[in-house]
């Protein structure tokens, strides 16, 4: 077979068994009409293995034949658009209501709990940098995907990615690359320091994270069903510390699955009531 021929169409049965292997693994749930998206992201992947198309794809990946496969196949499926201050109100929140009342005696943690190439991550670095010094505060950064993680800990960005950060902040925790890294910017090395990545499945045991002020979840439950929200959200708020604070995409609501978290404004979640 050759490495570049095109691969035989997705059908229904195919479509469904690869949704199936990423529900299963991830509890992402793809349902009917997100043949597109599979295919626009593994097409090119079924073609560098010189496969004839994607029945033989998923006999690669299925029954754990090729777990390496099977997670490249995680990676290409997961990968969510992302950017600098990306809806803004949240880092607002952060910065105006969450910093000031920040716990005394301990450092200030946050998670970006599906933190993609690292722009949410870095963006809070900025925020809280502004406001507390480097030792009282931390970031940890997590993504199903471990080629998203690389590019995370990375730090290198097109240089047009830096439109969304306020020029203030560009100049002050920013590097603009040059010679080999020309068109590229990159995160200081002080703000660097403060977050690290790990890559990390959210339907797995994450409590060896510990706990937080702030947990940044957004734009990720509208690919789960209910339960699988529900079970999420169960686990997150123990990982909150008292007071902490949950904060999910503009676009989402936990409405009939929030537990113990009461809302405070739309998407901003707070944990009510002690917390053991």
């Amino acid at each position: 077979m050759l490495p570049f021929a095109t691969a035989a169409g997705l059908t229904d049965t195919e479509f469904r068994h690869i949704a199936k292997l990423l529900h299963e693994h991830t509890g992402i749930r793809l349902g009917p009409g997100k043949e597109t998206l599979v295919t626009a992201r593994l097409d090119k992947r079924v073609r560098q293995l010189g496969l004839s198309g994607y029945a033989e794809y998923v006999d690669l990946i299925d029954d754990r034949h090729d777990e390496a496969e099977l997670h490249q196949m995680i990676n290409l499926l997961t990968t969510n658009e992302t950017f600098f201050f990306r809806e803004p109100r949240h880092f607002e929140f952060l910065a105006q209501v969450l910093v000031p009342a920040r716990p005394v005696g301990r450092a200030f943690r946050m998670w970006s709990a599906a933190s993609s190439t690292g722009e949410e991550a870095y963006t809070a670095a900025m925020v809280l940098a502004e406001r507390m010094p480097p030792p009282s505060w931390e970031i940890v950064g997590s993504d199903i995907s471990s080629r998203v993680v690389e590019v995370a800990g990375r730090a290198l960005y097109p240089i047009e990615a830096a439109g969304k950060i306020p020029p203030e902040l560009l100049r002050k925790y920013c590097l603009r690359g040059r010679e080999e890294y020309e068109g590229l910017f990159t995160i200081g090395r002080e703000l660097r320091g403060r977050v690290e990545f790990h890559c990390l499945n959210l339907m797995g045991d994450v409590r060896k994270l510990g706990r937080f002020d702030v947990i940044f979840l957004r734009n990720v439950m509208i690919y789960f069903d209910v339960d699988t929200k529900r079970d999420l959200v169960s686990r997150l708020q123990n990982m909150l510390h008292p007071d902490g604070h949950l904060i999910i995409g503009s676009s989402e609501s936990l409405n009939s699955i929030s537990g113990g978290l009461r809302m405070v404004e739309p998407s901003i979640y707070r944990l009510a009531g002690a917390h053991v």
